[in-house]
């Protein structure tokens, strides 16, 4: 995925069995995800990295400085 989604961007949905469209708040959901990505299991991951997304990857993950990354903080 090589260009960003904004925050705000929502896609409209047909769902089996729903009358209606339904709003996906597709931005959202990108967002959090990559904010809680080190919560994501393996499988999600993976999931994530063939689709595309660069920042599940595991290279992106592991490089030092990648963008994203929280500092660590150092025991006392």
């Amino acid at each position: 995925m090589n260009r960003p989604v904004p925050r705000g961007h929502s896609d409209q949905i047909t769902v089996d069995g729903e009358a209606e469209p339904v709003v996906v708040k597709l931005g959202v959901w990108i967002s959090n995800t990559k904010s809680r990505r080190d919560r994501l299991d393996a499988d999600q991951l993976a999931a994530l990295t063939a689709l595309g997304v660069d920042w599940a990857s595991p290279a992106h993950r592991c490089a030092p400085g990648a963008p994203g990354r929280r500092a660590q903080r150092k025991s006392e």
